[in-house]
């Protein structure tokens, strides 16, 4: 099955990425999937890693600001242990709008790096049990690899720990 081309959008939003890691000095390059890396177990399958090696990047709207999470793809965030490490009162998960207005991206797309604003950024700690980690690339289609370290450092991340 042949996927579809990325459209205008989409090229822009992968372009903005790989601009972004330049910038700061990533050693990973944006490669293309020819399967959809929608889902963490989605990337792992199309990538032949172990789903906790996924870095999936997530929106969640806190005291009403933007946060982003990169969870472990083997993990489930725990919201209430969220709301703690971040000191807010309310946190949910953002809406499809939310998380375009806050990053740029669309879901399943949604980078660590290369957002429309500075978001505030938690790191799962349980992405460091890899020496090699993939994220997001701009679009569902495209992936890099990384480290935790670099991870932390590109998206000047704090570390910590999100759920299980």
């Amino acid at each position: 099955m042949s996927k579809p081309s990325p459209g205008r959008a989409e090229q822009q939003s992968v372009t903005r990425v790989r601009e972004a890691l330049a910038r700061l000095g990533a050693q990973g390059e944006v490669r293309e999937l020819d399967d959809s890396a929608r889902t963490a177990k989605e990337a792992a399958d199309a990538l032949g890693v172990e789903v906790g090696q996924i870095a999936s990047s997530l929106v969640f709207v806190a005291d009403g600001e933007p946060v982003l999470v990169i969870a472990s793809g083997g993990h489930r965030v725990d919201t209430l242990q969220l709301a703690a490490v971040l000191e807010v009162s309310h946190i949910e998960k953002a809406t499809a709008d939310e998380v375009r207005k806050a990053t740029g991206f669309a879901i399943g797309g949604v980078a660590p790096v290369g957002h429309s604003h500075p978001l505030r950024t938690i790191v799962d700690i349980a992405l460091s049990r890899f020496d090699v980690v993939w994220a997001a690339g701009g679009h569902p289609h495209y992936v890099f690899p990384t480290s935790y370290d670099e991870l932390l450092r590109i998206t000047a991340g704090e570390a910590s720990e999100v759920g299980a």
